[in-house]
């Protein structure tokens, strides 16, 4: 699941803001570490693999962590466009991470945690249909699809995209007061271009 996040009153959509540029999931990250490594566990894995071993993380081909991690934030505003209905997204930004198993001064990965609220809270279910049947349209193969085995029976959405080399995770937490999708979107490994240094966010 991933972590819960506030709403600011002035975002409609998982932006940046101009004042803080730079910023892109994968591993082990600091306070959320558990549920950050559950998250990128159960995304990891799934059709989104390069390799003849479908544990490994597909590779995402080279790029500077800060450029990572505004394409992150392009797929998770492309994802906030699916939804279809009316609400506001946590001012969340992508963070930096190590990709399992490799070199960690050469590879990482860009998670990006986000929850969207509806505007109105019987809209929820409208809001995970809606992503739902979206989703296939647009690139994404839905992996995983149904109940948890928490108390509330969250429904889960795990999909991946093979072609862009991301997966997302959307809980359905209705019983959140307020109730909110919780969001949280992973790319594959990256390498750092030679020369350079992962920075991390």
């Amino acid at each position: 699941m991933a972590p819960t996040l506030e709403a600011p009153d002035d975002m409609t959509g998982p932006h940046r803001s101009e004042a803080s540029r730079p910023l892109n999931l994968k591993n082990k990250l600091s306070a959320p570490a558990l549920v950050l490594s559950l998250a990128l566990a159960t995304l990891t894995g799934c059709s989104m693999a390069d390799s003849n071993n479908s544990d490994d993380i597909p590779l995402s081909g080279t790029s500077t962590s800060l450029a990572a991690a505004d394409k992150m934030e392009q797929v998770s505003s492309g994802l906030y466009d699916l939804i279809g209905v009316k609400g506001k997204a946590s001012d969340s930004r992508p963070g930096v991470t190590e990709c399992s198993g490799r070199d960690q001064e050469k590879y990482f990965q860009i998670f990006h945690p986000w929850s969207f609220y509806p505007t109105s809270a019987s809209d929820l279910d409208q809001a995970m249909r809606q992503l739902k049947a979206e989703l296939p349209k647009h690139g994404w193969k839905v992996v995983d699809y149904g109940p948890d085995t928490s108390k509330n029976k969250n429904i889960n959405l795990t999909a991946d995209n093979d072609k862009k080399k991301y997966s997302v995770k959307v809980v359905q937490m209705a019983k959140n007061d307020p109730p909110k999708l919780s969001l949280m979107v992973v790319s594959g490994c990256y390498q750092v271009p030679d020369g350079e240094k992962i920075q991390r966010f």
